[in-house]
């Protein structure tokens, strides 16, 4: 293919023929680099640029002037793209975590793809409020460029969105075991993990091996997010999963980043989901599996200072939300297993299984579990 004697570049293809005032013809190309029009006849180069006019000298400037437009747009592309790493690199230094710069750069980066300039509050409001999207996202939205504006020293009067409190959605545990049977190593051993521990993507993506206790069945999570550090009981089930991960890293779970960590779950997910034939499973993410985990926790236990302490919240206005949760999911569950202990370590191992304890009868102690 011929090279453009504008730009150099290789990137052409045919664009028809022209015509010279001899009768003959020679092959026109268009660059796609720099948009330039060109043909070849003997040694010389006849440039001509998108209205297809045939005149070198008439069209010359027309190409110098296309060139430098896109240089100068390049150059500005540039400039903002060293500006809002500048942004990302100031929050880190401030304690920012990962997840919370990752969003901030997004949202910057999208703002700017729109048109927006960073250095305009006006056109920052006029893009989000032009965004087809809900008032939860443009509240994120409104508080990424709250966090430019602190960085650069700039202020500005924030349009009032707010987000609006749903209640999560909760899915039914076989769909849980559909999903997790469904992925590839790595991935179900995390999934069961968030199944069984209720703990924040952030912070199975941190696990490392020396906080987990084989011998005593317990893993010891490490605070993040301003949650509160715990330790949890896990199955058996669970060890053996771990015990065939490999042991590459000091994290339990390699992934490069959460980031990488969500990219691989989706792709999983939405192959498992067209498998089964249920769309229901491409709304489980992981927060999902937490939300799941704490309602079974109220459930099984009524007890929402347990609950609280359970999921590492701070606040037990967090917490709340699993009551209204569990009336919602278990109302009219009056199907029960009812079991009998006679001793001590019978009660135990009943309790242990979920069994809840009713009452004491003929010294005989009576326990029930939802079917």
């Amino acid at each position: 293919m011929a090279r453009c004697p504008s730009c150099g570049s290789t990137k052409t293809y045919r664009d028809g023929y022209r015509y010279l005032t001899n009768g003959e013809k020679t092959q026109r190309f268009y660059c796609k680099n720099c948009g330039l029009r060109f043909s070849k006849h003997s040694n010389t180069r006849l440039l001509s640029f998108s209205n297809r006019q045939v005149c070198e000298t008439k069209n010359l400037a027309g190409v110098v002037i296309a060139l430098e437009t896109q240089t100068e747009k390049r150059t500005k592309a540039e400039a903002g793209a060293a500006q809002i790493i500048n942004f990302a690199w100031q929050l880190q230094k401030q304690g920012y975590k990962e997840a919370t710069i990752y969003s901030y750069v997004s949202v910057l980066k999208f703002l700017t793809r729109k048109g927006a300039n960073l250095y305009d509050p006006e056109s920052i409001k006029e893009v989000i409020a032009k965004h087809m999207c809900s008032d939860s996202n443009k509240w994120n939205m409104v508080k990424a460029y709250n966090a430019w504006l602190r960085i650069n020293g700039g202020t500005w009067e924030a349009p009032r969105y707010k987000p609006v409190p749903k209640l999560p959605w909760i899915p039914q545990e076989r769909e849980i075991d559909d999903l997790i049977a469904g992925c590839g190593l790595t991935m179900a051993v995390l999934l069961q993990f968030l199944k069984e521990t209720g703990t924040r993507r952030l912070e199975a993506w941190q696990l490392r091996w020396e906080e987990l206790d084989f011998e005593s069945k317990t893993v010891n999570i490490t605070t993040r997010k301003g949650g509160a550090p715990r330790i949890l009981k896990i199955s058996d089930k669970l060890i053996g999963m771990l015990n065939k991960l490999p042991r590459e890293t000091g994290r339990v779970f390699n992934y490069k980043n959460t980031f990488y960590m969500g990219k691989t779950f989706r792709k999983q997910r939405k192959r498992i989901a067209a498998k089964l034939g249920n769309p229901r499973i491409l709304k489980i993410h992981f927060h999902t599996l937490r939300h799941w985990r704490g309602t079974l926790e109220y459930h099984k236990t009524k007890d929402i200072l347990h609950t609280m302490q359970f999921l590492g919240h701070r606040k037990i206005e967090n917490t709340l939300i699993y009551i209204q949760l569990e009336q919602m999911l278990f109302k009219g569950d009056s199907e029960f297993i009812c079991k009998v202990a006679h001793d001590v370590k019978e009660a135990s191992g009943l309790i242990e299984q979920g069994f809840e304890y009713v009452c004491e009868y003929e010294s005989q102690k009576l326990f029930k579990k939802p079917k």
